[in-house]
């Protein structure tokens, strides 16, 4: 845990000025619906619990024995769909390499404020709280990096940071084998080829998300994060000790308990889509915490904009659209009226 009283110059010079535009949008006058601040989708309780996400070991879709890798192929595919949500142990990234990125991305994040938003690091790819907030509760009090896949490997995008980069490539080569092991997985379950998402989502096309998420002093107030589905066909997150991800199950949100050992694995729109419902994107959140810094990584399985999503098996429930087309909507509609919408505008 760290004293964040012991190191205010540290906090205050790295740290995005969150406060500062938290007190900028208390004084906004509305400028959208009230309900559109509201973070509860339709029906939804106000509760929260503590749940235990499925945990999958993968070691056995490697098993000689066939009743055991069909067993774990089923309990992916079955979590998908009850849940969106399962965490994997035994995945194939070893622990030292979780390490060495964590330490790595702490370092980076440590930079002053002033210089990670103008130095140009990692593709330029810095970004901090909600710029299309207009109320507190669309404020995420986090900041980012999203990185492309297709930039990674350059030496340019890496600055004085030159010691990320070696890891970087070798933790994004990792997660890239492991989305589609699980791609492939949940592909065959519905009568396809487990390559058929090495065309549809090439590695050049996917994405990895560096997260910080400072303490906030109002914590019951902002979401780290707030919540959304993820507009792409898997995600894969590897977080710390610290706790905060909370998802909706059962029109309540659950919280997460953080295992070190595992990797969170969630479905996200284009997979629903695909899957024509089979899968389900859950919406999630991040909470923030008080007293206690976030770190997470996630990687992105994502198609090329001009890829065409269409449901693989009829009659479908959805209309076909482009990647690029569904960013755009999303991009309009959280602009429009605060908050994502997503694949409800894309309903036959």
């Amino acid at each position: 845990m760290h004293d964040l009283t012991s190191q205010p110059i540290m906090m205050i010079d790295s740290s995005p000025p969150l406060l500062h535009h938290y007190g900028e949008l208390t004084r906004l006058p509305p400028q959208i619906p009230t309900l559109e601040c509201n973070d509860l989708p339709s029906g939804a309780v106000v509760m929260k619990e503590y749940c235990q996400l499925p945990l999958i070991d993968l070691s056995c879709l490697n098993s000689t024995i066939e009743r055991e890798r069909l067993a774990c192929a089923e309990a992916i595919c079955r979590a998908s769909s009850e849940w969106g949500f399962f965490q994997v142990v035994n995945h194939g990234i070893s622990p030292e390499l979780v390490r060495n990125m964590r330490r790595e991305q702490v370092e980076l994040f440590q930079t002053p404020f002033d210089k990670k938003a103008t130095c140009g690091v990692l593709n330029n790819s810095y970004r901090w709280g909600t710029p299309t907030a207009t109320c507190p509760r669309q404020l995420s009090w986090s900041e980012a990096f999203h990185i492309p896949l297709s930039r990674v490997s350059e030496q340019a995008c890496y600055g004085e940071f030159s010691s990320l980069r070696e890891v970087m490539m070798e933790f994004a080569a990792a997660m890239s084998k492991l989305a589609r092991v699980l791609a492939g997985v949940l592909a065959e379950n519905l009568g396809h080829p487990r390559g058929v998402f090495e065309n549809i989502c090439q590695e050049i096309n996917c994405f990895l998300r560096l997260n910080r998420y400072p303490a906030c002093p109002i914590s019951s107030e902002i979401f780290g994060l707030v919540p959304h589905t993820d507009s792409d066909f898997l995600t894969i997150l590897s977080q710390d000790e610290v706790g905060g991800l909370q998802l909706m199950k059962d029109s309540k949100w659950v919280a997460v308990n953080p295992n070190q050992d595992a990797l969170i694995v969630n479905i996200g729109d284009l997979f629903q889509a695909w899957s024509n419902d089979v899968y389900k994107s859950v919406e999630h959140k991040v909470v923030a915490n008080g007293k206690m810094e976030r770190y997470s990584i996630a990687y992105f399985l994502c198609p090329s904009y001009d890829s065409l999503i269409g449901s693989c098996m009829e009659p479908s429930i959805y209309r076909e659209f482009t990647f690029g087309e569904y960013r755009s909507q999303v991009q309009e509609d959280v602009k429009r009226t605060g908050r994502k919408i997503g694949l409800p505008r894309f309903l036959l």
